[in-house]
Protein backbone atom coordinates (compact mmCIF):
# COMPACT_ATOMS: atom_id res chain seq x y z
CA UNK A 1 0.00 0.00 0.00
CA UNK A 2 1.29 3.46 -0.87
CA UNK A 3 -0.65 5.75 1.42
CA UNK A 4 -0.04 9.49 1.52
CA UNK A 5 -2.58 10.35 4.25
CA UNK A 6 -3.33 7.92 7.05
CA UNK A 7 -5.61 8.34 10.06
CA UNK A 8 -5.26 6.38 13.33
CA UNK A 9 -8.30 6.09 15.59
CA UNK A 10 -7.62 5.23 19.24
CA UNK A 11 -9.59 7.42 21.59
CA UNK A 12 -8.65 6.30 25.10
CA UNK A 13 -7.69 5.34 27.76
CA UNK A 14 -4.10 6.12 28.78
CA UNK A 15 -2.77 2.57 28.84
CA UNK A 16 -4.65 1.63 25.68
CA UNK A 17 -3.28 4.63 23.80
CA UNK A 18 0.23 3.71 24.92
CA UNK A 19 -0.31 0.12 23.76
CA UNK A 20 -1.23 1.54 20.34
CA UNK A 21 1.88 3.67 19.97
CA UNK A 22 4.19 0.86 18.73
CA UNK A 23 1.78 0.15 15.86
CA UNK A 24 1.65 3.87 15.07
CA UNK A 25 5.46 3.99 15.20
CA UNK A 26 5.57 1.06 12.77
CA UNK A 27 3.21 2.86 10.38
CA UNK A 28 5.39 5.96 10.58
CA UNK A 29 8.51 3.89 9.79
CA UNK A 30 6.76 2.22 6.84
CA UNK A 31 5.43 5.51 5.43
CA UNK A 32 7.98 8.14 6.50
CA UNK A 33 6.65 10.80 4.12
CA UNK A 34 2.95 10.21 4.80
CA UNK A 35 0.74 12.66 6.62
CA UNK A 36 -0.42 10.74 9.68
CA UNK A 37 -3.27 11.97 11.86
CA UNK A 38 -4.77 10.61 15.08
CA UNK A 39 -8.22 10.99 16.63
CA UNK A 40 -7.93 10.91 20.42
CA UNK A 41 -9.84 12.06 23.49
CA UNK A 42 -8.69 15.51 24.57
CA UNK A 43 -7.53 14.38 28.02
CA UNK A 44 -4.94 12.04 26.47
CA UNK A 45 -3.68 14.34 23.71
CA UNK A 46 -0.49 15.08 25.68
CA UNK A 47 0.65 11.53 24.90
CA UNK A 48 0.99 12.76 21.30
CA UNK A 49 1.54 16.50 21.56
CA UNK A 50 3.02 18.71 24.30
CA UNK A 51 0.72 21.44 25.66
CA UNK A 52 0.94 24.71 23.76
CA UNK A 53 2.29 22.99 20.65
CA UNK A 54 0.38 23.32 17.39
CA UNK A 55 -1.76 20.26 16.74
CA UNK A 56 -0.70 20.12 13.09
CA UNK A 57 2.32 20.92 10.99
CA UNK A 58 5.95 19.88 10.92
CA UNK A 59 6.84 17.24 13.50
CA UNK A 60 9.19 18.10 16.34
CA UNK A 61 10.31 16.86 19.75
CA UNK A 62 7.04 18.27 21.09
CA UNK A 63 4.96 16.29 18.57
CA UNK A 64 7.29 13.56 17.32
CA UNK A 65 5.00 10.94 15.84
CA UNK A 66 1.96 12.38 14.08
CA UNK A 67 1.37 15.35 11.82
CA UNK A 68 -2.19 16.13 12.93
CA UNK A 69 -3.86 15.55 16.28
CA UNK A 70 -7.67 15.64 16.19
CA UNK A 71 -9.24 15.74 19.66
CA UNK A 72 -12.75 14.81 20.72
CA UNK A 73 -14.65 14.92 23.99
CA UNK A 74 -17.28 12.28 23.42
CA UNK A 75 -18.34 12.06 27.07
CA UNK A 76 -18.74 15.81 27.40
CA UNK A 77 -20.48 16.10 24.07
CA UNK A 78 -23.05 13.45 25.05
CA UNK A 79 -24.02 15.51 28.09
CA UNK A 80 -24.97 18.53 26.01
CA UNK A 81 -25.29 17.23 22.48
CA UNK A 82 -28.26 19.41 21.57
CA UNK A 83 -26.72 22.72 22.66
CA UNK A 84 -25.37 25.09 20.05
CA UNK A 85 -21.80 25.32 21.51
CA UNK A 86 -21.47 21.53 21.52
CA UNK A 87 -22.83 21.19 18.01
CA UNK A 88 -20.39 23.85 16.84
CA UNK A 89 -17.45 22.02 18.47
CA UNK A 90 -18.50 18.71 16.91
CA UNK A 91 -18.87 20.30 13.49
CA UNK A 92 -15.53 22.09 13.78
CA UNK A 93 -13.73 18.89 14.77
CA UNK A 94 -15.35 16.83 12.05
CA UNK A 95 -14.75 19.42 9.36
CA UNK A 96 -11.11 19.41 10.43
CA UNK A 97 -10.87 15.62 10.08
CA UNK A 98 -12.56 15.47 6.71
CA UNK A 99 -10.53 18.40 5.41
CA UNK A 100 -7.39 16.27 5.76
CA UNK A 101 -8.68 13.97 2.96
CA UNK A 102 -7.29 10.80 4.51
CA UNK A 103 -6.71 7.88 2.15
CA UNK A 104 -6.75 5.24 4.88
CA UNK A 105 -8.21 5.09 8.39
CA UNK A 106 -7.05 2.44 10.88
CA UNK A 107 -9.27 1.65 13.86
CA UNK A 108 -7.03 0.34 16.64
CA UNK A 109 -9.73 0.43 19.30
CA UNK A 110 -12.25 -2.02 17.92
CA UNK A 111 -15.27 -0.26 19.41
CA UNK A 112 -18.45 0.77 17.64
CA UNK A 113 -17.78 4.45 18.20
CA UNK A 114 -14.16 4.28 17.00
CA UNK A 115 -15.06 2.31 13.86
CA UNK A 116 -17.82 4.79 13.06
CA UNK A 117 -15.42 7.71 13.45
CA UNK A 118 -12.94 5.95 11.16
CA UNK A 119 -15.64 5.50 8.50
CA UNK A 120 -17.03 9.01 8.91
CA UNK A 121 -13.56 10.45 8.35
CA UNK A 122 -14.22 10.03 4.64
CA UNK A 123 -11.24 7.74 4.09
CA UNK A 124 -12.15 5.29 1.29
CA UNK A 125 -10.18 2.48 2.98
CA UNK A 126 -10.96 1.62 6.62
CA UNK A 127 -8.94 -1.09 8.39
CA UNK A 128 -9.81 -2.90 11.59
CA UNK A 129 -9.25 -6.22 13.30
CA UNK A 130 -11.20 -9.26 12.16
CA UNK A 131 -12.47 -9.84 15.70
CA UNK A 132 -12.94 -6.37 17.22
CA UNK A 133 -13.69 -5.89 20.90
CA UNK A 134 -17.25 -4.91 19.98
CA UNK A 135 -18.37 -7.22 17.17
CA UNK A 136 -20.65 -4.72 15.35
CA UNK A 137 -17.62 -2.48 14.80
CA UNK A 138 -16.62 -4.68 11.86
CA UNK A 139 -19.62 -3.43 9.88
CA UNK A 140 -17.80 -0.14 9.36
CA UNK A 141 -14.57 -1.64 8.02
CA UNK A 142 -13.73 -2.07 4.34
CA UNK A 143 -10.68 -4.24 5.16
CA UNK A 144 -10.17 -6.63 8.08
CA UNK A 145 -6.84 -7.82 9.44
CA UNK A 146 -6.29 -11.20 11.06
CA UNK A 147 -5.13 -10.38 14.57
CA UNK A 148 -2.19 -12.33 15.97
CA UNK A 149 -0.23 -12.35 19.19
CA UNK A 150 -0.98 -12.67 22.89
CA UNK A 151 -0.08 -9.20 24.10
CA UNK A 152 -2.31 -6.33 22.98
CA UNK A 153 0.75 -4.53 21.56
CA UNK A 154 1.42 -7.53 19.32
CA UNK A 155 -2.22 -7.59 18.28
CA UNK A 156 -2.10 -3.92 17.30
CA UNK A 157 1.14 -4.53 15.39
CA UNK A 158 -0.53 -7.31 13.40
CA UNK A 159 -3.13 -4.83 12.17
CA UNK A 160 -0.35 -2.42 11.22
CA UNK A 161 1.32 -5.26 9.31
CA UNK A 162 -1.83 -5.82 7.29
CA UNK A 163 -1.96 -2.14 6.40
CA UNK A 164 1.72 -2.06 5.45
CA UNK A 165 1.64 -5.42 3.67
CA UNK A 166 4.71 -6.86 5.38
CA UNK A 167 6.15 -7.65 8.81
CA UNK A 168 6.92 -4.72 11.06
CA UNK A 169 8.76 -4.42 14.35
CA UNK A 170 8.05 -2.67 17.62
CA UNK A 171 10.55 0.19 17.69
CA UNK A 172 11.01 2.34 20.76
CA UNK A 173 8.14 4.77 21.14
CA UNK A 174 8.81 8.50 21.00
CA UNK A 175 6.86 10.59 23.50
CA UNK A 176 6.55 14.37 23.37
CA UNK A 177 9.19 16.26 25.31
CA UNK A 178 7.70 19.31 27.00
CA UNK A 179 10.54 21.59 28.20
CA UNK A 180 8.26 23.36 30.67
CA UNK A 181 7.08 20.10 32.22
CA UNK A 182 10.66 18.86 32.41
CA UNK A 183 11.66 22.07 34.18
CA UNK A 184 8.74 21.92 36.63
CA UNK A 185 9.47 18.31 37.58
CA UNK A 186 13.20 18.97 37.96
CA UNK A 187 12.43 21.94 40.22
CA UNK A 188 9.89 20.04 42.29
CA UNK A 189 12.19 17.06 42.84
CA UNK A 190 15.00 19.43 43.79
CA UNK A 191 12.73 21.15 46.32
CA UNK A 192 11.92 17.77 47.86
CA UNK A 193 15.56 16.72 47.85
CA UNK A 194 14.85 13.73 45.61
CA UNK A 195 17.53 12.37 43.28
CA UNK A 196 17.42 8.57 43.18
CA UNK A 197 13.71 7.90 42.92
CA UNK A 198 11.18 5.13 42.51
CA UNK A 199 7.75 6.03 41.16
CA UNK A 200 4.81 4.35 42.87
CA UNK A 201 1.30 4.43 41.43
CA UNK A 202 -1.28 2.93 43.83
CA UNK A 203 -4.40 3.65 41.78
CA UNK A 204 -6.02 1.68 38.98
CA UNK A 205 -9.14 1.70 36.83
CA UNK A 206 -11.14 -0.21 39.42
CA UNK A 207 -10.71 -1.50 42.96
CA UNK A 208 -10.01 -5.15 42.11
CA UNK A 209 -6.77 -4.11 40.39
CA UNK A 210 -5.48 -2.15 43.42
CA UNK A 211 -2.90 -3.57 45.79
CA UNK A 212 -3.32 -2.03 49.29
CA UNK A 213 -1.97 1.51 49.59
CA UNK A 214 -0.56 0.79 53.05
CA UNK A 215 1.63 -1.95 51.55
CA UNK A 216 2.97 0.43 48.92
CA UNK A 217 3.95 2.69 51.80
CA UNK A 218 5.88 -0.12 53.47
CA UNK A 219 7.65 -0.80 50.17
CA UNK A 220 8.64 2.88 50.02
CA UNK A 221 9.94 2.71 53.60
CA UNK A 222 12.13 -0.29 52.75
CA UNK A 223 13.53 1.37 49.63
CA UNK A 224 14.24 4.56 51.58
CA UNK A 225 16.47 2.60 53.93
CA UNK A 226 18.58 1.82 50.85
CA UNK A 227 18.77 5.44 49.69
CA UNK A 228 15.95 5.39 47.15
CA UNK A 229 13.01 7.66 47.93
CA UNK A 230 9.63 7.24 46.28
CA UNK A 231 7.34 9.64 44.47
CA UNK A 232 3.68 8.66 44.69
CA UNK A 233 1.85 9.51 41.50
CA UNK A 234 -1.91 9.92 41.70
CA UNK A 235 -4.70 11.06 39.47
CA UNK A 236 -8.17 12.55 40.00
CA UNK A 237 -9.97 10.87 42.91
CA UNK A 238 -6.82 9.08 44.10
CA UNK A 239 -5.49 11.61 46.61
CA UNK A 240 -6.69 9.48 49.52
CA UNK A 241 -4.67 6.52 48.25
CA UNK A 242 -1.58 8.70 47.82
CA UNK A 243 -1.92 10.09 51.35
CA UNK A 244 -2.18 6.57 52.75
CA UNK A 245 0.99 5.52 50.93
CA UNK A 246 2.82 8.61 52.17
CA UNK A 247 1.72 8.10 55.76
CA UNK A 248 2.72 4.43 55.79
CA UNK A 249 6.12 5.16 54.24
CA UNK A 250 7.61 6.70 57.41
CA UNK A 251 9.03 9.56 55.37
CA UNK A 252 10.12 7.40 52.46
CA UNK A 253 7.56 8.70 49.95
CA UNK A 254 6.18 12.04 48.78
CA UNK A 255 2.98 12.36 46.81
CA UNK A 256 2.92 14.35 43.59
CA UNK A 257 -0.01 14.98 41.28
CA UNK A 258 1.07 15.41 37.66
CA UNK A 259 -0.33 16.33 34.30
CA UNK A 260 0.32 13.76 31.58
CA UNK A 261 3.34 15.74 30.33
CA UNK A 262 4.70 16.05 33.86
CA UNK A 263 4.20 12.32 34.44
CA UNK A 264 6.26 11.60 31.32
CA UNK A 265 9.01 13.88 32.65
CA UNK A 266 8.84 12.31 36.12
CA UNK A 267 8.86 8.73 34.88
CA UNK A 268 11.91 9.37 32.69
CA UNK A 269 13.84 10.07 35.91
CA UNK A 270 12.83 6.90 37.76
CA UNK A 271 15.13 4.04 38.67
CA UNK A 272 12.08 1.78 38.92
CA UNK A 273 8.31 1.98 38.64
CA UNK A 274 6.03 0.05 40.99
CA UNK A 275 2.29 -0.33 40.40
CA UNK A 276 -0.62 -2.32 39.07
CA UNK A 277 -2.22 -2.66 35.66
CA UNK A 278 -2.74 1.01 34.94
CA UNK A 279 -1.74 3.70 32.45
CA UNK A 280 1.32 5.00 34.34
CA UNK A 281 2.77 1.46 34.45
CA UNK A 282 2.43 1.12 30.68
CA UNK A 283 4.00 4.56 30.27
CA UNK A 284 7.00 3.44 32.32
CA UNK A 285 7.37 0.29 30.23
CA UNK A 286 7.18 2.28 26.98
CA UNK A 287 9.89 4.60 28.34
CA UNK A 288 11.94 1.45 29.10
CA UNK A 289 12.00 2.10 32.83
CA UNK A 290 12.26 -1.13 34.89
CA UNK A 291 8.85 -2.11 36.22
CA UNK A 292 7.55 -4.09 39.19
CA UNK A 293 4.03 -4.98 38.06
CA UNK A 294 1.49 -6.17 40.65
CA UNK A 295 -1.35 -7.95 38.87
CA UNK A 296 -4.66 -9.37 40.03
CA UNK A 297 -7.72 -9.98 37.84
CA UNK A 298 -6.19 -8.84 34.55
CA UNK A 299 -3.87 -11.08 32.53
CA UNK A 300 -0.25 -9.89 32.36
CA UNK A 301 0.31 -12.04 29.25
CA UNK A 302 -2.06 -9.68 27.45
CA UNK A 303 -1.68 -6.45 29.42
CA UNK A 304 1.63 -6.72 31.25
CA UNK A 305 4.75 -4.55 30.87
CA UNK A 306 6.20 -4.88 27.38
CA UNK A 307 9.65 -4.06 26.05
CA UNK A 308 11.39 -3.32 29.33
CA UNK A 309 13.04 -5.16 32.20
CA UNK A 310 10.28 -6.16 34.56
CA UNK A 311 9.14 -8.42 37.36
CA UNK A 312 5.47 -9.38 37.22
CA UNK A 313 3.91 -10.54 40.48
CA UNK A 314 0.59 -12.34 40.31
CA UNK A 315 -0.90 -14.88 42.70
CA UNK A 316 -1.74 -18.29 41.24
CA UNK A 317 -5.17 -17.78 42.77
CA UNK A 318 -6.03 -14.76 40.62
CA UNK A 319 -8.53 -15.40 37.86
CA UNK A 320 -8.74 -13.26 34.76
CA UNK A 321 -11.80 -11.02 34.77
CA UNK A 322 -12.61 -7.57 33.44
CA UNK A 323 -15.60 -7.15 35.73
CA UNK A 324 -15.15 -3.76 37.34
CA UNK A 325 -15.36 -5.05 40.89
CA UNK A 326 -14.70 -2.22 43.36
CA UNK A 327 -13.41 -4.62 46.03
CA UNK A 328 -9.73 -5.73 46.08
CA UNK A 329 -8.97 -9.04 44.41
CA UNK A 330 -8.50 -11.44 47.34
CA UNK A 331 -5.81 -13.48 45.61
CA UNK A 332 -3.89 -10.28 44.88
CA UNK A 333 -3.61 -9.74 48.64
CA UNK A 334 -1.41 -12.83 48.79
CA UNK A 335 1.42 -10.82 47.21
CA UNK A 336 3.59 -9.69 50.11
CA UNK A 337 5.59 -6.51 50.72
CA UNK A 338 8.89 -8.41 50.79
CA UNK A 339 8.25 -9.83 47.29
CA UNK A 340 7.75 -6.35 45.90
CA UNK A 341 10.77 -4.91 47.71
CA UNK A 342 13.03 -7.73 46.52
CA UNK A 343 11.85 -7.29 42.94
CA UNK A 344 12.45 -3.53 43.08
CA UNK A 345 15.92 -3.95 44.57
CA UNK A 346 16.87 -6.46 41.88
CA UNK A 347 15.76 -4.13 39.09
CA UNK A 348 17.44 -1.08 40.62
CA UNK A 349 20.71 -2.98 41.07
CA UNK A 350 20.54 -3.93 37.41
CA UNK A 351 20.52 -0.28 36.42
CA UNK A 352 24.13 0.08 37.64
CA UNK A 353 23.47 3.75 38.28
CA UNK A 354 24.81 4.00 41.80
CA UNK A 355 28.14 5.68 42.26
CA UNK A 356 30.85 3.37 43.47
CA UNK A 357 28.70 0.33 42.74
CA UNK A 358 26.56 0.81 45.83
CA UNK A 359 24.08 -1.99 46.43
CA UNK A 360 20.41 -1.82 47.34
Amino acid sequence: MNSQRLLIVRLSAMGDVIHTLPAAQALRAAFPQALIGWIIEERWAELLCAPGTARRGERSAQRPLVDWVHTVDLKGWRKSIFTLPTLERVARTWNDVRAAHYDVAVDLQGAIRSSMLARWSGAPLVWGGSEPRESPASMWYTRQAAVRGTHVIEQNLSIAEAVVGRRVRADRVEFPCDPRAEQRIAHRLSELGLTKIAVISPGAGWGAKCWPAERYGRVAAALASCGVLSVVNYGPGEEGLACEVEEASQGGARRLSCSVSELIALTRRALVFIGGDTGPLHLAAALQIPVVAIFGPTDPARNGPYGTRSVVLRSSGSRTSHTRNPQPDEAMLEIGVDEVVDAARTLIAGQKMFAGGAHV
